[in-house]
């Protein structure tokens, strides 16, 4: 089973970047990928997803224009690039195979990885 290592999360203030990365633990040349993110007490969130040839990426409305998801797949990694951090924006992110239904993308299998927390003052 494919496992992921997400870092780069951290402290930072809002008006913030910051960019946080995902490792696969085999080839993800063949997998869609995305990003998800849980608050305390909230449900988890789609955050971002890109295909497995990195042709399309998708957005949550609150992030899109703010949040870039890249991949190499060459290095089986995945990237998210935050830019004007806003204080909700902080939640564990995570990074996980995805699968689309409809217009929704949804993690492929239930396991989770640790994540990276981000936390965004105000």
């Amino acid at each position: 089973q494919v496992q992921f290592v997400e870092s780069g999360g951290g402290l930072v203030q809002a008006g913030g970047s910051l960019r946080l990365s995902c490792a696969a633990s085999v080839s993800i040349s063949f997998r869609h990928m995305a990003w998800f993110r849980q608050a305390p007490g909230k449900e988890r969130e789609f955050v971002a997803a890109v295909t497995n040839t990195g042709l399309i990426a998708d957005y949550a409305g609150s992030v899109k224009g703010r949040f870039t998801i890249s991949r190499d797949n060459t290095k089986k990694a995945v990237y998210l690039q935050m830019n004007s951090l806003k204080p909700e924006d902080t939640a564990l992110y995570y990074c996980q195979e995805t699968t689309r239904s409809g217009t929704n993308w949804y993690p492929k299998y239930d396991y989770r990885s640790q994540g990276t927390q981000v936390t965004v003052s105000s």
